[in-house]
């Protein structure tokens, strides 16, 4: 897990937002455990606390589950539950500025996405 860090979110939250990432991305998969508090905060030089705080951000949306003594794992349904958020977050919060947008560029989506699909990619 590579992550660079910027200013304008909380460690804590890039941290929660990458383990997400790498679920959807298929990278975790249910029954994957997640590397432990004290390797990830000496791999990436931040505070065990800040690690844990991410965790425990997963473990309240029951996306990870803590076992006892094992360590952290991603739970069934994880994906299932986040590409559900995700779809609803993108239709209520960026689709619309989206479709405003190409519209005011007189832009229509079925071309451009034949024109996409037309263009080689390097």
């Amino acid at each position: 897990m590579s992550i660079t860090w910027n200013d304008s979110t909380p460690i804590y939250r890039q941290l929660r937002d990458r383990v997400v990432a790498m679920i959807l991305d298929g990278v975790l998969k249910p029954g994957d455990a997640l590397p432990s508090v004290r390797q990830v905060a000496g791999d990436f030089q931040i505070n065990p606390i800040t690690v844990s705080k991410a965790y425990q951000e997963l473990v309240d949306e029951v996306l990870v589950e803590k076992r006892r003594g094992l360590g952290m794992y991603v739970t069934d349904g994880a994906r299932a539950a986040l590409l559900k958020s995700e779809r609803e977050h993108f239709l209520r919060n960026e689709w619309p500025p989206l479709r405003e947008r190409l519209a005011r560029l007189g832009l229509d989506l079925k071309q451009l996405l034949a024109e996409s699909s037309e263009d080689p990619q390097p």
